[in-house]
């Protein structure tokens, strides 16, 4: 079928159309995180998320609890190491890695399970200094699946290692490596064998659309404000609970699920398979770049007028420290810290994101 003959939606143009006309070089990239907006006097900022999906709000406190303590020590780690002077791309992955062994998230040690009982590992990084990049699908046996990311980026020249290649390439890297079962934990089994049920009732099985977004939920991610000025990005994840076929999500896709470049980085949680379609993290800093738009305005459209209700959210900074964490689902485990005192860990919409009463 001819380009002129296909049939787009609104939303779907005003993604793809911003996404391909935004191709910056990277000398544009570097020119612009030295062209700091210090009105705000911010001189570093993060934010984290722990995934987004149909949060329950009547699961019992102590659970959510657990949930705002993993955050914040992530914050924590993630806000003295910039402090210290630590660059954003360090920061991002010390943090992603400490969510990696969480059990609570999908990423790492909480990983989902995928349709043979196994564990499929995906994550990218990205420099907005630079626009370098790293990212890895499928992979198995890596215990922190963004460290192998970043090797791609500083020890290959490719951007995007999968599979057995990927394995492959971790045994040269060096990174830690742990039996697939090292991943398992009680409750994503449970999720499996709920999911397998509902398969065996519904006559499509695998085709079924998921209609229980708690099976997923839990992607992990980290974006950071250096002192230095640069932005950088990280993602991580287990996918989609009962996924086949080599199913890969928008976490290692840059541009999709992860993006760094020198107006703002993003880190995308939610149904990947949308945020693919859309182009959802690269769109966010297209709408910044030509279409003059602010952070918060170009987040809030891709996530309320591109994506559908339920889709899930997104974690940004910009180059002048100012943090959006818009989701268009029931909660998203977010959490932020910048330089001015900042320090909040959320869950549910209308919580203060500026400072929720957690204490450092």
């Amino acid at each position: 079928m001819g380009f002129m003959s296909m049939s787009f939606s609104s939303r779907t143009v005003t993604s793809l159309a911003l996404a391909l006309l935004a191709l910056p070089a990277c000398q544009h990239a570097k020119r612009s995180t030295t062209d700091r907006d210090a009105s705000g006097g911010l001189t570093f900022a993060l934010a984290i998320h722990g995934g987004a999906g149909t949060i329950d709000p009547s699961t019992p406190d102590q659970v959510f609890d657990r949930y705002r303590a993993a955050l914040k020590a992530a914050l924590t780690h993630g806000h003295d190491m910039l402090a210290g002077g630590a660059s954003a791309l360090d920061t991002c992955e010390a943090v992603v890695r400490l969510l990696e062994d969480e059990e609570l998230f999908n990423a790492g040690k909480g990983a989902v399970f995928n349709a043979a009982s196994e564990h499929e590992l995906d994550a990218s990084i990205m420099d907005g200094a630079t626009l370098r990049c790293g990212a890895v699908a499928g992979v198995r046996t890596v215990r922190h699946p963004i460290s192998l990311a970043r090797k791609v980026m500083s020890e290959t020249r490719h951007v995007l290692l999968a599979g057995d290649g990927a394995e492959v390439f971790a045994d040269q890297a060096g990174v830690e490596r742990v039996d697939n079962a090292w991943f398992d934990t009680p409750a994503r089994k449970q999720a499996l064998e709920r999911l397998q049920q509902r398969e065996q009732r519904d006559k499509r099985g695998a085709q079924a659309v998921p209609t229980d977004r708690r099976l997923d939920y839990g992607t992990v991610g980290c974006v950071a404000l250096d002192q230095a000025g640069h932005l950088a990005a990280a993602t991580s994840t287990g996918g989609m609970t009962g996924k086949r076929w080599g199913r890969i999500g928008d976490s290692p896709l840059l541009g999709a699920g992860n993006y760094a470049d020198g107006f703002a980085a993003i880190s995308c949680t939610g149904t990947g398979e949308e945020f693919i379609r859309h182009a959802i993290a690269r769109s966010v800093t297209a709408r910044m770049q030509f279409g003059g738009q602010t952070l918060e305005a170009a987040a809030h459209a891709e996530v309320f007028d591109v994506l559908k209700k339920g889709d899930g959210g997104l974690i940004a900074v910009d180059r002048s420290g100012k943090i959006a964490m818009p989701f268009n689902s029931t909660g998203m485990y977010r959490a932020a810290a910048d330089s001015s005192g900042r320090f909040s860990v959320a869950i549910f919409g209308g919580e203060d994101e500026v400072g929720d009463g957690v204490q450092r």
